[in-house]
């Protein structure tokens, strides 16, 4: 690699000099920027000999300091507008940032440099975004900025988890182990998330079906049949004029009930975006049968296993519990964790505080315990991770065995009346014919 001496100022404006290694004069001025050293002259030394270099125009060098102005107000933008949309990876995300991962821990373990790496995984990329994501990965770490920052720098597939995982790696010269490790995390938590929306399809689906049937039924069918009833004199039954009821309501006032459903989403909106009323909302949110077991046990088994990924990776335990409060999903947990995490800069153990706050199970506060006093508290924490995993799995099952026939009971029953209310008075009509 060249070597060049420069001539220029320090960050106090004082004079400065030196040499440095870099691959062109270019090179030279970028490192040196990042040090906050304003360049006058750069030169190679070739033998102990001084070769100047032609210099480019002092316009040019203006341009080129804009274009990297503006490269880097573009960066920011981007950053803080991903930052914006920060949260929850979506499936495709998760996804991709799944298969991210685990090229890169492959390619790094075949001792593939880590820009070339990168190059690699552009070069097969056909989503146009995902390649301008890794492009400007590729660039901030070619100029010496570190992995993780990179990283940082798009919120919107890389989470602070991610990026925690990825800083301890480096840091430790281990990122192709933390990459794998974090790859096979990810395929876990997807593998989760698709039994989890699998198991509330069928629901869903039974309820929209059977919304859009009862909507048909209420605003075409009854009121033709009530019309033509009513026009032979027929004294509608007790059901058939509730059903007309309902029937003329939803046709006369469709736009109230749409309006009084999108007033609804509002205020809870407005509700669940303070602070108290987050708080109160997940709080009885676990206290809904089967809904909240169920809930419970896949925030603690994140929960878990997040810890003992970041333990493993290198991450001290207050960083960890920092982290590892944003996967919980429930404002009452995460409040939980900030407690604990308070406690244990004041001097406690783990354990304690987790086993006086009433809202983890028993067996969370015995396990990590044992796993603080045996030095293995990855190990447990990864054991109660796979432990509430199963327990999750039979959570969901019973939750859609018994979800199932109570929606098929509902809908009957409302499609059923529906039935009797139309067929009372036609078969009152037939026995008066009789």
């Amino acid at each position: 690699m060249p070597i060049y001496e420069w001539k220029g100022f320090d960050s106090r404006g004082g004079k400065a000099s030196g040499v440095i290694d870099a691959d062109s004069p270019r090179d030279a001025r970028v490192r040196l920027r990042r040090d906050n050293v304003l360049v006058v002259d750069v030169a190679e030394n070739r033998g102990g000999r001084r070769v100047e270099a032609r210099r480019p125009a002092a316009s040019a060098f203006r341009k080129e300091d804009k274009v990297q102005q503006l490269k880097a107000q573009a960066r920011q933008a981007l950053s803080m507008a991903r930052g914006r949309k920060g949260g929850k990876l979506g499936k495709k995300r998760l996804e991709e940032v799944g298969t991210f991962t685990r090229q890169m821990a492959t390619l790094l373990k075949a001792g593939i440099p880590l820009t070339e790496a990168l190059r690699a995984i552009i070069e097969q990329t056909d989503n146009k975004r995902l390649s301008m994501i890794f492009r400007d990965i590729r660039e901030q770490i070619s100029q010496g900025t570190p992995t993780a920052d990179a990283l940082a720098n798009h919120p919107g597939y890389f989470d602070e988890l991610y990026v925690s995982m990825v800083r301890s790696g480096e840091a430790a010269g281990r990122l192709d182990e933390v990459l794998e490790r974090m790859a096979g995390f990810i395929q876990a938590q997807t593998r989760v998330r698709n039994k989890v929306q699998a198991a509330l399809a069928y629901p869903v689906i039974m309820l929209v079906i059977g919304f859009l049937v009862i909507s048909v039924l209420l605003v075409a069918v009854v009121p033709k049949i009530t019309v033509m009833l009513e026009a032979r004199g027929q004294v509608l039954p007790l059901p058939t004029r509730i059903l007309k009821g309902a029937s003329g309501f939803l046709v006369g006032y469709w736009w109230a009930v749409l309006l009084l459903f999108i007033f609804s989403v509002l205020v809870f909106n407005l509700i669940y975006s303070s602070e108290k009323g987050r708080l109160s909302v997940d709080r009885r949110m676990l206290r809904v049968p089967l809904v909240g077991d169920l809930l419970t046990k896949q925030a603690l088994s994140r929960f878990a296993q997040t810890f003992a990924t970041l333990l493993r990776s290198g991450v001290p335990v207050v960083r960890c519990l920092e982290v590892t409060r944003a996967v919980l999903g429930n404002r009452l947990l995460e409040k939980t964790i900030d407690e604990v995490r308070e406690k244990i800069l004041e001097g406690a153990d783990i354990s304690t505080p987790i086993k006086q706050s009433g809202v983890f199970p028993p067996l969370v506060g015995y396990m990590i315990a044992v796993g603080e006093q045996s030095g293995e508290l990855d190990s447990m924490m990864l054991q109660v991770g796979q432990a509430y995993q199963e327990e999750v799995d039979i959570a969901t099952q019973k939750f859609t065995s018994l979800i199932e026939p109570v929606l098929i009971v509902f809908l009957a029953m409302i499609v059923g009346f529906i039935v009797l209310s139309i067929l009372w008075p036609i078969l009152q009509v037939s026995q008066s014919f009789t």
